[in-house]
């Protein structure tokens, strides 16, 4: 016998339940939660020690958009006085993607760069070495001498040249899977990159339906121009919650309790 969705909605009002939305993490490996809470209170010590250190760190990623990204159904809406039956097409046959890098160093964004699809050691060495240095041109002398480099454990990351040129160009100062701070794997939630700037980046572009790589280009660069400094200085000021949040679960999930 089943029951209809009115008597269900009744019972669970009556037991004074109310529906939540899940938060969706990054699964965790066994090994990964020491290498968290290692991260974490290293990254803490050293703001303890300096309250500008988290702004000495380049922040980097990078992101696929694709032309058919995951859209929000429920804040689109077309307001007419009759139903005019609008569509709107998805899964197109011609799929394309593009991988883009972008970089967060205080309340500074670097604009995005968009990488060869299939990332290689190589191809990533080439755009460290040739257009990294040149977004940096603009930086000032001083602040270079402390930056600290920070990427994740992507295989194309972890080449061994690539290594070799990280500890000529930043000795001792970049953050990375084999590098002098080990970055913990699985922990999107400890980037800026990830729990702000791709979803916010992603929101604006497709909002309306992207139509060719152009199009998503210019919309990407467009939403680029609404991260402004006050909102990264908002952005850097949630760095040490999240590590100090991560330490309070052990090196376990946080998000859900923000």
């Amino acid at each position: 016998m089943t029951s209809s969705k009115s008597t269900v909605n009744r019972l669970l009002r009556s037991e004074r339940l109310h529906p939540f939305r899940y938060t969706t993490v990054q699964g965790l490996k066994p090994d990964d939660f020491q290498k968290r809470v290692a991260f974490c209170e290293w990254l803490l010590q050293q703001q303890n020690t300096d309250n500008g250190f988290i702004a000495h760190i380049l922040w980097t990623d990078e992101s696929c958009f694709t032309r058919d990204e995951v859209f929000n159904h429920h804040n689109s809406h077309m307001w007419f006085q009759v139903n005019t039956h609008a569509i709107r097409p998805q899964k197109h046959q011609e799929r394309w993607s593009l991988n883009v890098w972008a970089g967060i160093l205080g309340d500074r964004r670097l604009r995005p760069y968009l990488l060869p699809e299939r990332l290689s050691g190589q191809s990533y060495s080439v755009f460290l070495n040739e257009v990294l240095t040149e977004f940096l041109d603009d930086i000032p002398l001083a602040a270079i001498q402390e930056l600290w480099f920070q990427h994740d454990g992507a295989p194309a990351h972890f080449c061994a040249p690539l290594r070799g040129w990280l500890d000529m160009e930043y000795p001792g100062r970049w953050i990375g899977r084999g590098g002098p701070v080990l970055w913990p794997p699985r922990s999107p939630d400890l980037t800026p990159l990830d729990f702000f700037l791709w979803g916010h980046l992603k929101e604006l572009v497709y909002r309306d339906v992207v139509t060719t790589q152009m199009d998503l280009v210019a919309r990407l660069h467009a939403a680029c121009t609404s991260v402004d400094p006050a909102m990264l200085q908002r952005v850097m000021t949630a760095i040490p919650r999240r590590a100090q949040a991560c330490l309070d679960m052990h090196g376990g999930h946080f998000e859900h309790l923000l």
